[in-house]
This record gives structure tokens, sequence and C-alpha cells, in this order.
């Protein structure tokens, strides 16, 4: 037994970091509180991305997942001469979870962004996470603030 407990403890702090790291994952996750209907929030989620086409619409689950939306993006330079590249754009997709709280509703959102860079090598471009877009998830949250209000939702 004492074997196992020496060999799990130079696992601990590799634990503890990816446990950390997930959280940070999340941290840019924005949340609403609806006071009304899980039905009614769930509608209103749908509606505040309807500009996107989803891959999962899991009402179950309380899911929402658009599919990757391509943005252009001129005039953003990279590298050491600030070169323009003439293919510059982001990409971007949007999760929403719907929760049922006691007598209210939870709606958190997050936006997931990527930027095409050049990375050298063999792939001289990729996909490479970037912050997610303030203006983004202003416009979620105000499209889902209106979508709420429409139903007769008290948002707080």
């Amino acid at each position: 037994m004492t074997r196992f407990l020496r060999m799990g403890l130079p696992i601990m702090p590799l634990l503890l970091i990816g446990s950390m790291a997930g959280c940070a994952s999340l941290s840019g996750m924005q949340q609403r509180v609806a006071a009304c209907s899980y039905d009614h929030a769930w509608d209103a989620a749908i509606d505040a991305v309807k500009d996107r086409a989803t891959d999962t619409k899991d009402k179950e689950a309380g899911l929402i997942v658009t599919q990757w939306l391509e943005i252009p993006m001129s005039g953003r330079p990279y590298g050491v001469f600030r070169r323009d590249v003439a293919d510059n754009k982001d990409r971007s997709r949007l999760t929403l979870k719907v929760k049922r709280v006691d007598d209210v509703t939870r709606i958190s959102f997050i936006e997931e962004r990527q930027s095409w860079v050049f990375r050298g090598g063999s792939r001289l471009f990729g996909w490479a996470p970037t912050d997610p877009s303030e203006e983004v998830m202003r416009d979620v949250q105000n499209r889902l603030d209106t979508k709420l209000k429409e139903r007769g939702c008290t948002v707080t």
C-alpha cells in the first residue's frame, strides 16, 4: 500500500496543474440568469445564435454548439518584419449551456476563437487558439438579453 502512495506522490502535482488548466479554459465564460421556464430560455438561446449554423442542439443536455464561422481579418501583420498575410482570417465557434437551477434558468456562453497564423516548418500556416472577441461576446449577450425579454423573462 505504501508503495502505491509513493508512486502517487510524483503524479499529484501534475493532476493539480491539469485541473487548474481545465478551470482556466472556462475563464471567459459569461452567464445570464433568467427568471422564466427552461423552454423559454432554451428558445431564446437558440434565437440568439440563429445567425450561425449549429453542430449541436441537445435540449435535454442543455447544449448548443455552433459550427466554425470564418471571419476575414485584413491588415493583421505577422512576424519580425510585420508582413501582411494575404489569407488572414479567424474562426469562431460559440458554445451555450442552458441549465435549470431551482426556479431560474442559467445560460452560460463562451466563444472559442482561433487565428490562421504562420507556424513554420512543414506546415507553414495553421489554426492557433486566441482570445475570444469582446465584440462577439457583447453581441451574444445583448441578443440573448433581448430574446429573453421578448419571451417575458426577467434577466438578472
